[in-house]
């Protein structure tokens, strides 16, 4: 079926059932932000492939609501679908909810899978809904039905990390979590998010693409927990493994009737890790407890095991990346090059490093307009072919067992104009005012934010995305809680949490500009004022100075280039050959 074939299919059945609006998230059981391919319901039905976005179908229109990063991706994709482009105000609101309730007449009837949404976007849908004596019924699919060839969900095999990778035992982590369950008088935790589970009990599997996670759910008491999970993923070996650990491993279909027969007293679930469906599976007898997974807030915090590994890790995908450019520059107008077969000559120099496991995110490699799409991503029909003209912008990362890498790059293919050296060092700015910022512990996220954005204000630019994401080691490439974006997000930044600063510039149609490092906060100092924090920079690559604008850049910039440059020389030319050292030589002078 064509994507108008299946809207019209959707919308026979709505009419068959009464339905007057029907909401499809982009989201799957345990409310992933990348999806298995069973789960990607937003392509399927509309063609927009992007990892954020919803489809709200009535008699008379079908839309996608998607925010700022996604708009010209949405326009392009959408095309031909029956689906318009409907832009979001605010990243990641549920504004469809307000829409339909200034459409809708008393009397309607809303419905959508409660298996892919989250119980805080469903709660937001009947809160303001329900209200407008709009009936909302969580319980629908009219997806299943139609999708004749939809995938299985995957087959492949899990594995555990050892104490020596992870830096602390499962044990260890249940206790940690029992602990804050004490403090919230919670008697059991049910836990849906698969980096949660993933960090929580060492386990690492194959199931989402370029995110080492498994399938599967955790209830945990005082006294059990239970890996709800397909049982062929694991050998006998890891079932006793997890056994010696306290946990008992049970099918992955069990877990929504072992929720039906829950008896306890008190329940602690995320309102936005946990979907609508396993939330109205719990008895009407047990008291909700709603707050973010302490498993969250505890992953965030990276122990000085995962904090070596990571460091040794960055040295690794850095010989990746200079080796990736040097080829680049060396081939260019030589040999053919497009934004795909760059993207794979670059997984290939990241394969050759000790431990890779996959990719952490589709490679952006955007090139010319391209770069303009934040979330760009090259297909046989975009794919564009490289010359020696124009800007780059490739932004990528790897998984290795030791730790997730994610770093944006922009570099000079040549004729480069003035507009783009004023934009590409206002950016740089920007990275580096966020890079060397101190601040007072208890910081929040959007502080950083605004620090990063002021260069960028001053020169009356700005973006449209969030300054930074929260990073899993050897998990999601992005984790909370804690973010660097405008939003009033009441998290801390703590010791500990690796974190992206990645300001951009867009101008449609023409180019795009973003550049991206790691940071790891820490503590900087104390005074009579409190207690101060900084940044330790993380990602291992250099920074390219030919598109600087240097009467732009004040001393302390030009003081943090240099010295970022030579220590980006002098922590990779050790692992380079003689040729490669040399190339970066040139690459990390001093401006």
């Amino acid at each position: 079926m064509s994507h108008r074939e299946r809207l019209s299919a959707i919308r026979r059945l709505m009419e068959e059932q009464g339905i007057d609006a029907y909401i499809i998230p982009s989201s799957d059981p345990h409310i992933s932000e990348y999806l298995p391919e069973r789960y990607k319901c937003i392509a399927w039905v509309s063609g927009f492939t992007g990892s954020a976005g919803t489809l709200v179908i009535t008699a008379d229109f079908a839309g996608l609501w998607t925010d700022a990063r996604y708009f010209v991706q949405a326009n392009e994709q959408l095309r031909d679908t029956g689906f318009e482009l409907v832009k979001l105000k605010t990243q990641g609101a549920a504004e469809y909810a307000e829409w339909l309730g200034e459409k809708l007449k008393p009397g309607s009837k809303v419905a959508f899978d409660g298996n892919l949404a989250s119980l805080l976007v469903a709660q937001t849908v009947k809160d303001k809904l329900e209200s407008l004596d709009i009936q909302v019924d969580g319980h629908v699919d009219l997806l299943s039905p139609i999708w004749q060839d939809r995938p299985e969900l995957p087959q492949v095999k899990a594995y555990l990390l050892d104490e020596e990778t992870t830096g602390q035992s499962p044990s260890a982590k249940l206790e940690a979590v029992r602990t804050t369950m004490r403090k919230k008088r919670a008697e059991g935790h049910f836990i849906s998010s698969l980096d949660d589970l993933a960090w929580l009990l060492n386990i690492r599997g194959q199931d989402v693409p370029c995110n080492p996670v498994v399938l599967g759910f955790v209830y945990l008491s005082q006294v059990e927990a239970i890996l709800f999970i397909d049982r062929s993923k694991l050998d006998q070996e890891a079932v006793e493994e997890l056994r010696y650990t306290g946990v008992s491993v049970r099918s992955y279909e069990e877990a929504f009737d072992f929720v039906k027969g829950l008896n306890i007293d008190s329940i602690l679930i995320d309102p936005k890790r946990t979907c609508f469906a396993i939330y109205d599976s719990i008895p009407d007898t047990v008291s909700i407890v709603e707050d973010i997974n302490p498993s969250t807030c505890l992953k965030a915090i990276k122990n000085e095991v995962e904090i070596a590994h990571i460091r040794e890790t960055m040295i690794n995908d850095g010989v990746a990346m200079t080796r990736f450019f040097k080829w680049l520059e060396e081939n260019l107008g030589k040999e053919e090059m497009s934004e795909l077969s760059i993207a794979s000559k670059l997984r290939g120099f990241r394969e050759e490093q000790p431990g890779f496991v996959d990719v952490s995110f589709t490679t952006i490699a955007g090139y010319l307009d391209h770069g303009a799409l934040p979330h760009y991503s090259a297909t046989e029909e975009s794919d564009y072919t490289l010359k020696p003209s124009g800007l780059l912008l490739v932004d990528s990362g790897g998984q290795y067992r030791t730790g997730t890498t994610d770093i944006t790059r922009v570099v000079s293919l040549g004729d480069i104009t003035a507009e783009e050296k004023i934009d590409y060092t206002i950016v740089l700015k920007g990275m580096i005012e966020g890079s060397q910022a101190i601040y007072p512990k208890g910081s929040k996220g959007y502080q950083i934010d605004a620090i990063t954005r002021r260069p960028m204000w001053a020169a009356l630019r700005n973006y449209g995305h969030g300054t930074g994401h929260g990073v899993g080691f050897f998990l999601n490439v992005h984790e909370g809680p804690h973010v660097f974006n405008p939003s009033n997000v009441d998290i801390a930044i703590e010791e500990g949490m690796i974190t992206s600063i990645e300001p951009g510039l867009y101008r449609e149609g023409k180019y795009g500009i973003r550049i991206e490092n790691l940071v790891l906060s820490k503590k900087h100092d104390s005074s009579i004022f409190g207690d101060f924090m900084d940044f330790e920079t993380l990602t291992i690559c250099y920074i390219d100075t030919s598109l600087i604008e240097p009467s732009l850049l004040d001393s302390s910039h030009i003081e943090w280039m240099n010295k970022y440059n030579q220590w980006v020389y002098d922590q990779l030319s050790p692992r380079l050959t003689i040729a490669e050292a040399a190339w970066l030589a040139h690459k990390t002078q001093a401006i």
